[in-house]
């Protein structure tokens, strides 16, 4: 999966998260290394720990959570 968290407002601004690992939706908790990032986030390292809190197979809606730990300069 890759995955961009984009800020839009206070000091982080214009800045971005990039995130690229594997997401295997059968595990409960899954970890995923943070890659790099933009503006701010230039240089980042760290991880995101991805939990599903709901999923509606029919409708294809999902609720999930994402604790970003990341480190930049």
């Amino acid at each position: 999966m890759a995955i961009n968290f984009a800020f839009i407002e206070g000091k982080y601004n214009g800045s971005a998260i990039s995130i690229l690992g594997r997401n295997k939706v059968s595990s409960q908790i899954r970890e995923m290394p943070i890659i790099g990032g933009t503006g701010i986030f230039r240089f980042a390292k760290g991880y995101v720990l991805a939990r599903t809190h709901a999923f509606d197979i029919k409708s294809g809606d999902a609720t999930f959570e994402y604790n970003v730990y990341v480190i930049h300069y």
